[in-house]
């Protein structure tokens, strides 16, 4: 699996194919097709390795919230460094161990919180989808990986929202630079992190408290 998301942190998600694999693993494609029988199962491999690389917290009397924020930290340290896959993980926690164990984990905190069976379950599956979709947007990493370019490209698109009627589009001109790219990609993974757990946060607030199934 190393192979494959290492082509597609190059290249995108499009170059991995089976074909394309054993072409650099200077094997038959014949060779892969015993363990992959098609891309779809090739791309379930990627995901599941992608939450084998997670390193869960090691479970704490701390509160919910706090450890609720440890785990997502830890989903976003294993996606992070592979935007143009960590788009595949959201929907493919129950087909690994390492997804449900993450899930099982997830859901317990969100059931300490109060939540109810189904709100937790809604809960969890959001917050996952919106770790990934924290990673697959990060202003300016569009632009690729080679820096020379991608300098160029964000300093055009800083140059061409800067350049707006500044009357009609006050806020968005004042923005260029933060809309260009990220001044500081820590910070915004920060504050994605913080709005989510404020989020999560408010729901549990707001839920009947009511009575935690075992």
């Amino acid at each position: 699996m190393a192979g494959a998301i290492a082509l597609a942190d190059a290249e995108g998600i499009d170059a991995v194919t089976i074909r394309r694999l054993a072409q650099d693993h200077g094997v038959t494609p014949m060779a892969l097709y015993w363990h992959f029988k098609d891309k779809g199962e090739l791309l379930d491999g990627i995901a599941e390795r992608l939450f084998a690389d997670v390193r869960l917290p090691t479970p704490s009397l701390g509160p919910w919230p706090q450890q609720l924020l440890a785990t997502l930290e830890a989903v976003l340290d294993a996606l992070r460094p592979h935007p143009e896959v960590a788009g595949l993980v959201p929907r493919r926690a129950p087909s690994s161990e390492a997804g449900l164990t993450l899930a099982e984990h997830t859901l317990a905190l969100l059931r300490h919180a109060g939540l109810s069976t189904d709100r937790a379950a809604e809960v969890a599956g959001y917050l996952l989808n919106a770790v990934a979709m924290l990673v697959t947007p990060e202003p300016g990493r569009e632009h690729g990986p080679d820096s020379e370019a991608r300098d160029d490209a964000i300093r055009l698109k800083a140059a061409s929202l800067s350049g707006l009627p500044l009357r009609r589009y006050t806020n968005v001109v004042s923005s260029a630079g933060a809309l260009a790219a990220c001044a500081s990609p820590d910070a915004y993974y920060s504050l994605g992190l913080d709005m989510l757990l404020t989020g999560v946060t408010a729901i549990a607030e707001d839920d009947s408290p009511g009575e935690i199934e075992a």
